[in-house]
């Protein structure tokens, strides 16, 4: 077992308990949908959350392939896989009564769970660019204005969602988070079929 496979099989296991929350929270609102106001705000928002923890999959190749054996790392991904979890656990209500709205647990929890996101996400950006100045490879990243701008939008529209007042806002402020996840899900789909996709026999097949 390499490195990063045993880093991966703790930090992969707390991330999937967040995925979990997510869903198990979706399939309980099925079971008890009678009566729920499910509105839009609160779907939005964890598909928000579910797409921003893959991207920590992807995250964690990127950063984390490489890297040596750490109890250090082991306790960085506890911290940061912990704060998705609790961020997750939030989007959906344990238990809603007859004749309630999603809303009102939205505009409760919204903050928690937005900020979660955000320090989740500045937590693990912080850690590439504080190694990557380290070994010297920072300039070698390329990190353009996409980049840079991305991590922009990101920040300051999470933030908005976060603390906005208006339910317009925040509404309009969600569906532009998820077209910049739905613009980096597509980059990825283009990479794909630019690589003329892959073959499903093994290496030796091609």
């Amino acid at each position: 077992m390499s490195p990063f496979e045993f880093f991966f099989s703790f930090y992969g296991l707390l991330l999937g308990f967040s995925v979990a929350e997510l869903v198990g929270g979706f399939a309980r609102l099925l079971h008890q949908r009678r009566g729920i106001r499910f509105g839009y705000l609160t779907p939005m928002l964890a598909i928000f959350v579910a797409v921003d923890i893959a991207t920590f999959w992807n995250q964690a190749w990127l950063i984390f392939r490489f890297a040596p054996f750490s109890f250090a790392l082991l306790v960085l991904g506890l911290v940061i896989a912990s704060v998705f979890y609790v961020a997750a656990a939030l989007v959906f209500p344990r238990d809603l009564r007859a004749g309630e709205s999603l809303d009102e647990h939205f505009w409760a929890h919204r903050r928690l769970v937005l900020l979660g996101v955000l320090a989740a996400n500045w937590m693990a950006g912080g850690l590439l660019i504080t190694l990557t100045l380290l070994t010297g490879e920072f300039s070698r990243l390329e990190l353009g204005a996409a980049f840079w701008g991305g991590l922009a939008l990101f920040s300051a529209g999470t933030l908005i969602a976060a603390f906005a007042p208006g339910r317009r806002i925040v509404g309009a402020t969600l569906v532009i988070l998820l077209a910049y996840h739905g613009y980096q899900i597509g980059r990825a789909v283009l990479a794909i079929v630019a690589a003329g996709g892959w073959s499903v026999l093994g290496p030796a097949a091609v």
